[in-house]
Formats: structure tokens, sequence, C-alpha cells
């Protein structure tokens, strides 16, 4: 490999491993599957379940509501829904 083309690999290297560890709020959309005495159970990003609390005061969803989800920074343990939609 010549001279030039190590460099380059090198730079790429540090590029995709800073991308892969690079934390940013996620938002996305996601539906209500029912109502849970701990909050509201979603879909999260992967598929799977998560009771989560809605941050829009007086709202009361339902089952089947369309609903728009934060992801805090890439914390799951902060995901919550941050707004309502029409699908």
């Amino acid at each position: 490999m010549s001279f030039k083309q190590e460099i380059l690999k090198s730079i790429q290297l540090m590029i995709d491993e800073e991308i892969s560890s690079y934390k940013t709020d996620r938002t996305y959309k996601s539906v209500v599957k029912r109502t849970d005495k701990k909050g509201y159970v979603i879909l999260d990003s992967a598929g799977s379940e998560r009771t989560v609390q809605c941050c829009i005061p007086g709202v009361e969803l339902k089952a089947g509501q369309y609903v728009w989800v934060k992801e805090p920074m890439g914390d799951l343990k902060g995901l919550h829904i941050c707004g309502v939609f029409d699908k």
C-alpha cells in the first residue's frame, strides 16, 4: 500500500470511530401500544416495548395513537413522548 493510501485509511478509521461514539438526541415516530399504571407502553427504535412518560401537560393518550418519541443523547432511560400526530 502506498503512503497516501495509508494516510487516508488512518483518517477514515479515526472518523469512523468518532462517528460511532457520537451521541445526539434522536426523535422518531412510534405508536402507543397500551396504557400502564407507570406510563405509556410504546415501541422504541429497535422494536422493543418500553414504558415511558408523556411530557405534554394535560394530554391523555390512547392505545393506537401515533406519537413522536425523543431519546436524549442516546439514553433509553430518558426516553419520553414529546408530540402527537395523525397518521
